[in-house]
């Protein structure tokens, strides 16, 4: 049983990189596709109860906003592991300006993320906390971090 939690400004890559990776092992929770925190709870509980893995794929920029998903995840005795995507801003938008239509995010919302964004710490319950970054050729880099 393990809960992913991705934590990075929009644009930074998160969920190309569930796609790529957790597609076909991980139930994905997003708030963007879920539109209500409700319905994102209730996605939660029923991951949780089924002991499903899951990724919660949101930016989760504050410990406070993570803390939602750890808490009862932990509880439930699921294996949380982080994954950080310490995008450049200016990469972020360059992705983002790629997205059409509802999926594309004002600039001034990326800046906005990007100033309230809190690293996440093992000290929060992680049991493993990974860093992502994309090279010039568009694959993921996935190392250890102690961010």
């Amino acid at each position: 049983m393990e809960a992913l939690l991705f934590v990075g400004i929009q644009g930074a890559g998160k969920s190309t990189f569930y796609q790529q990776r957790f597609f076909d092992t991980h139930i994905r929770i997003s708030l963007d596709m879920l539109k209500t925190r409700y319905r994102e709870q209730v996605f939660l509980q029923a991951c949780i109860l089924a002991r499903q893995p899951f990724v919660v794929d949101n930016t989760n920029v504050l410990a406070a906003e993570r803390e939602r998903y750890i808490a009862p995840a932990k509880a439930a005795g699921f294996r949380i592991v982080g994954y950080y995507f310490p995008v450049p801003v200016r990469h972020a938008i360059g992705r983002n300006q790629k997205r059409e239509g509802k999926k594309k995010i004002p600039v001034q919302g990326i800046l906005g993320t990007q100033k309230k964004l809190q690293p996440p710490r093992r000290e929060e319950g992680f049991d493993a906390l990974y860093c992502v970054t994309v090279t010039e050729a568009n694959e993921f880099v996935v190392e250890d971090c102690e961010a």
